[in-house]
């Protein structure tokens, strides 16, 4: 279930990110996505709603909240004329100051009040709220800043002009702090956009309506998706776009999938062939039952993935946090004394501006009392700490986009910060590093019993979901009785077989050995595929043996290129499988692994501990596997990665989840992953580097307002449009 929450108060992206970290703060709450331009949050739950905790969240975070019920529409922010104000009012102010000289003319200074005020209290008056709203909750934000700024100037030059003072008047520069700010946050809205436009992208992937199809086959009637359930049965055809999850059960097509899963070659599908909301229809007529609806399909899971990514939190933006929390205060506080020392002490304050100026340069500083008013709107203006709030979560959401259009789903920022700090790799090998799909490549007859040795292995094997079981009951479809079949996990199966005296066993040669089979008589047939990566399973009754089967799993076909583009990161590569050393070590071989980083014969808790001995020796791991015995290693990880079809527990242990069959993705990820980190690193560097600089200039009077209101948008520009760079493949490397 979905909840949207109008939103009130917001002027920049910091703040859709708080709003959106108060929101996720509710128990009850999967996911929250906060938009800024629409003033909405879209909150998923995980079961029970609970709108007011959500309501009263908001409240404390300093911002104002209300259900949106029924067809009430979003209230779209009113920068567009706030903000035009602003412009045409800030343009009249710079051409009567600066082109007509006009400044100290009386009639155009009360011009400059009137026309001042208007984007004073009308432009200015988002920031005004904010700052009241922040006030009330005892604490302070960019708006606490902004307005102080404006006002000073303002304030300063309508006592001035009113008292009859005299001297410069600043209603030119308090109408351009709030004009070129609001310009700032509205630029930085609209690139923002582009680096969460994956969402955007998913939700206009699936139809509105379906053909639905009745008793009738003839008989079509077009309904609304919403109206779909269980069991229906609609038809597609060629272009249309499967607009629920569902099967196949008539017809045959291909099917794109590339937007949801990023694989290029279209999928063939027939009937038993599953089908997903999204993805389209290439070339053929299909009639698909429905399977699941809403929130129940792969694209609504994918969708919940991706905004929970995307407003998700990373570790290393604690530091920004924690410096954010006592910046605001720190900054009125040397505001302050910056206004004071101006204003009282003019002689030390020129004196010591002018020996700085000599290394950097003499600028026009005002005087008087006016310049305490000045330099400490400046400094509250130049030290507006959206950039240092913007650094991660920019970077996490462009990087989020980025992962989706490939077919990547990243849990949370946490986990990608943990992937670009890996240093060592472990594969699951079945249905990871190999196709998961065995074929019964040769056979050893050594002696036959009442049946053919090839019947008899099948008939045991037929009711195994093990990959090799079902490799070898394709071989035959004869039925032969068993009483007391029993499968022995991790080793194979026995059963009585009427007619047959003794016990009838199929399964791994350790186990045969352990059971006394005698093997040497298969030991060059055994030798010649083990080394050729082929895992040997026999047949045998009691302890005499009658057929050995060679079964071959083929590696996936970039599984070499793979491996050698991880190497290349600098990643140790390991391999963990449960079959015999022999048949790992074949494997190991043609995939590139070094046969001395193999782990094989694990069963699935031995996995996790092998993962467990690396990360005793220093390795931040990451696993890579598919299946439900893959899902301790994966808990047990650094970082876990399921590849797809990928059992629901896998799934839910992984950090990062692969939506294609192939591992290519793998790379991929992880090099996104430090491409992301070194960003984040990135743009807190230069939000502190450029607040460092920033508040010590203006509070020697070498900035003047107006330029610290615009390199305040341009820093946040900066930290944004650096985000953006990782949308582009190119730039991970």
């Amino acid at each position: 279930m979905a909840t949207e929450f109008q939103i009130d108060g917001m002027t920049c992206g910091n703040c859709a990110r708080q709003v959106a970290d108060a929101i996720q703060a509710v128990p009850e709450v999967r996911s929250a996505a906060v938009s800024l331009e629409r003033r909405i949050a879209v909150v998923q739950w995980n079961g029970a709603q609970n709108v007011p905790a959500v309501l009263l969240a908001v409240q404390h975070a300093g911002y104002a909240a209300n259900e949106m019920v029924g067809a009430v529409q979003a209230r779209h922010s009113n920068w567009h004329g706030a903000l035009w104000a602003g412009i045409v009012v800030t343009a009249v102010l710079m051409s009567g100051e600066w082109i007509f000289k006009t400044d100290r003319v009386r009639w155009f200074q009360w011009l400059s009040f009137i026309l001042a005020g208007i984007v004073q209290f009308y432009s200015g008056a988002q920031f005004y709220r904010g700052a009241w709203r922040q006030l009330k909750m005892a604490a302070t934000n960019m708006d606490t800043l902004v307005a102080l700024g404006s006002t000073t100037a303002f304030g300063y030059s309508a006592w001035a002009l009113i008292s009859g003072t005299g001297g410069h008047l600043y209603f030119m520069e308090a109408a351009a702090i709030i004009t070129l700010i609001s310009l700032g946050h509205w630029i930085e809205a609209r690139v923002s956009e582009k680096a969460g436009n994956a969402v955007n992208a998913l939700l206009n992937l699936a139809p509105q309506t379906a053909q639905i199809l009745f008793r009738n086959p003839e008989r079509l009637h077009e309904v609304p998706v919403s109206e779909l359930r269980t069991n229906d049965e609609i038809l597609l055809r060629p272009g249309d776009c499967v607009p629920v999850d569902g099967i196949v059960v008539d017809g045959e097509s291909t099917v794109d999938e590339s937007s949801l899963t990023g694989e290029s070659r279209a999928a063939e599908k027939n009937v038993g062939r599953e089908l997903f909301a999204g993805t389209v229809n290439v070339n053929g007529w299909l009639v698909m039952r429905v399977t699941a609806t809403g929130e129940e399909t792969a694209l609504a899971r994918v969708i919940a993935a991706v905004q929970r990514a995307q407003t998700s939190r990373a570790d290393i933006q604690r530091l920004g946090d924690r410096v954010s929390a006592v910046f605001v205060p720190a900054v009125v506080v040397i505001a302050f004394g910056a206004g004071l020392w101006w204003g009282l002490a003019p002689a030390s304050a020129h004196s010591v501006h002018n020996l700085f100026g000599h290394v950097l340069w003499h600028s026009h500083t005002p005087v008087g009392v006016a310049a305490g008013f000045i330099i400490a709107a400046a400094v509250l203006i130049v030290a507006c700490p959206c950039a240092m709030g913007l650094a991660t979560p920019a970077a996490i959401m462009a990087a989020a986009n980025a992962a989706a259009r490939r077919g990547i789903l990243i849990r949370d920022g946490i986990a990608l910060e943990k992937a670009g700090r890996i240093t060592a790799l472990v594969f699951d090998k079945t249905g990871t590093l190999t196709m998961g799909t065995p074929e019964v490549a040769s056979i050893l007859e050594i002696q036959q019993a009442r049946f053919k040795p090839q019947c008899l292995a099948a008939a045991l094997a037929r009711a195994s979901s093990h990959p090799l079981s079902r490799a070898v009951a394709a071989l035959s479809t004869e039925t032969i009785e068993l009483d007391n079949w029993r499968e022995v996990h991790g080793a194979g199966i026995e059963a009585q077989v009427r007619r047959i005296p003794g016990l009838v066993r199929l399964g791994s040669l350790r186990w045969l050995a352990a059971n006394n089979v005698d093997l040497d008589r298969a030991e060059q047939f055994i030798a010649k595929w083990t080394a050729a990566g082929s895992n040997v399973i026999g047949l045998a009754v009691e302890n005499n043996p009658l057929a050995f089967f060679a079964t071959l799993d083929a590696l996936k076909p970039d599984a070499v290129n793979v491996i050698k583009q991880l190497r290349g990161q600098g990643l140790k590569i390991f391999m963990v499988t449960g079959d015999n050393a022999r048949t790992a070590a074949g494997v190991a071989t043609q995939a590139g692994i070094s046969a001395d980083h193999v782990f094989a014969e694990a069963q699935p808790a031995q996995k996790a501990d092998f993962v467990k001995k690396l990360q005793t020796e220093g390795e931040r791991v990451a696993f890579v596997g598919d299946g439900i015995n893959d899902a301790p290693a994966l808990a047990q990880a650094n970082l876990g990665i399921a590849v797809t079809r990928a059992s629901d527990i896998a799934r839910e242990s992984a950090d990062i989840v692969l939506l294609r069959s192939e591992i290519t993705g793998v790379p991929e990820a992880l090099a996104l992953a430090r491409a992301t980190l070194r960003t984040i690193k990135q743009n807190l560097f230069w939000a502190f580097f450029y607040n460092s600089i920033g508040v010590p200039l203006a509070s020697l009077g070498f900035v003047s307002p107006i330029f610290c209101a615009a390199a305040m948008g341009v820093s946040d520009l900066i930290v944004v449009g650096n985000a953006l760079r990782l949308l582009r493949r190119k730039y991970w490397v």
